[in-house]
């Protein structure tokens, strides 16, 4: 019977960073290099998505889904590009969405957030 197992919870603002349910990996607010350009965030972003896919022993080309939260939708060319770069030609499902952050926010601050979800074929049985 498979459970549902919460991974690096942040207590202060209430979510679990990734969730394993069965064969998929739920991964939530990916987010790196804070303040520095779109670019070097979305790097960032995947940089932290990858650091969590290690613990389960999955890679980018295990990511079947993601939400990309833009606080400029005009950046999405940007996001494009390293996408190009990090997922060569694996790419995942999309959804890209314009949103002002609520944490972190402003022109200085969290321009991108990067959700996903990874599918891990040994699913309960790693």
């Amino acid at each position: 019977m498979s459970k549902i197992i919460r991974k690096d919870v942040n207590e202060e603002y209430a979510y679990s960073g990734y969730v394993k349910a069965g064969n998929l990996i739920f991964l939530n607010f990916c987010v790196g290099n804070v303040g520095g350009s779109i670019e070097e965030q979305i790097e960032g972003a995947l940089d932290n998505m990858i650091s969590r896919l290690k613990m389960e022993n999955l890679t980018l080309q295990d990511v079947v889904q993601v939400n990309v939260l833009l606080c400029d939708v005009w950046d999405i060319p940007v996001m494009e590009e390293v996408f190009k770069r990090r997922f060569k030609g694996n790419y995942p499902a999309r959804k890209t969405i314009a949103t002002e952050f609520a944490h972190k926010g402003g022109s200085d601050g969290l321009k991108v957030q990067i959700d996903g979800i990874a599918y891990n074929p040994k699913g309960d049985n790693c």
